[in-house]
């Protein structure tokens, strides 16, 4: 698939979401270590790199429309989805990765929209912090795997 002036493989294990996050993970690897940042910061990288991973799964699996991507999308990054897809993986974690899962759901939220529960919204936050924390870090082969798990749960 060609995009841009680049050809990127739109395979997993290497495909192009492995390439994309290595192009923008340069810059933060010379200039921090990720365990120091806010657990909010980690979500709010985690939450964008997670809507990447399943708008890609979407486009690589299925024939909608835009609009029925959209909503497809939606339903799979929804604070609800987000904390069922965290129990799907939480048997697959280490120790430092379920650190910053807690770091990330025990952190002080604002506010929750209405659609959520509080539970689901801190679950989902955890997650991506979680997901945010990986990226930072050049885990990108963890997060294939975690999130190739959390994409088979919810195509079944």
């Amino acid at each position: 698939m060609e995009y841009a002036n680049n050809t990127i493989d739109p395979k997993p294990n290497g495909g192009m979401e492995t390439q994309l996050m290595q192009r923008t993970q340069g810059a933060f690897r010379n200039s921090g270590d990720p365990a120091q940042l806010a657990p909010l910061s980690l979500a709010y990288i985690g939450d964008t790199v997670y809507d990447l991973f399943v708008r890609t799964m979407l486009l690589e699996t299925t024939t909608l429309t835009v609009h029925g991507l959209h909503k497809r999308a939606a339903k799979l990054v929804c604070a609800k989805a987000q904390a069922e897809a965290f129990r799907a993986i939480e048997s697959m974690l280490g120790e430092k990765e379920l650190a910053v899962y807690k770091r990330g759901r025990n952190s002080h939220i604002g506010t929750v929209p209405k659609s959520a529960s509080i539970m689901d919204y801190r679950t989902a936050t955890g997650l991506e912090a979680l997901i945010g924390f990986l990226y930072l870090s050049g885990e990108n082969e963890r997060i294939n795997e975690i999130m190739r798990q959390i994409l088979s749960e919810s195509a079944e």
